[in-house]
């Protein structure tokens, strides 16, 4: 008999876990386990650290369970802790962030400063972008949302997403240009 993590709540599944429920955690974990895995390989294109970092985030959700308040939704919150997670993998591994597709295959783009660049940086740069832009940039580059998923979640169509992601580039190539490139 197949286990479908869909048919549950999230109030059931939260309830679950809290109550230490190993069937609970498990569905819980299965519910969210392809969006997460989705975004932690948009940062490393290695399924095992991918894995490791969404592990480790899954295991900052249950540690943390008892402080969600349902005033959102619950797969935001999961992310976001997910997140947290793939940014202290790179900050202890002291990587520079590899995980945006910022090149331009028409233009030359910053490779040298991009390789340089960490997560913070990056998340720094993307404050100047416009509100919409960033709103999209931040769905698709650090959240791993498809282009589908935002259109539905902000009420925009596939092809405004995939624009203000391609702008999002074009702005953060200059933003790099002007702020990390340093060669003479």
């Amino acid at each position: 008999m197949a286990k479908d993590a869909s048919q549950y709540s999230d109030e059931d599944l939260v309830t679950g876990c809290l109550d230490n429920q190993r069937f609970a955690q498990e569905m819980l974990y299965r519910k969210y386990f392809g969006s997460m895995m989705r975004m932690c390989m948009r940062y490393t294109q290695d399924k095992d650290i991918a894995l490791e970092i969404l592990n480790a985030g899954f295991l900052r959700v249950f540690t943390k369970l008892h402080t969600f308040a349902f005033s959102g939704s619950l797969e935001g919150w999961i992310r976001r802790l997910v997140f947290h997670s793939l940014s202290d993998y790179f900050k202890k591994h002291t990587k520079p962030v590899r995980f945006l597709d910022l090149e331009d295959r028409d233009s030359p783009a910053p490779s040298e400063a991009l390789s340089n660049l960490y997560l913070e940086d990056i998340l720094k740069l993307a404050d100047q972008l416009p509100d919409a832009t960033r709103r999209v940039f931040q769905l698709y580059a650090v959240e791993g949302y498809t282009h589908v998923e935002i259109a539905q979640q902000i009420n925009i169509s596939v092809g405004t997403s995939k624009w203000h992601l391609s702008n999002a580039r074009q702005k953060l190539q200059q933003l790099i240009r002007t702020h990390y490139n340093h060669a003479g």
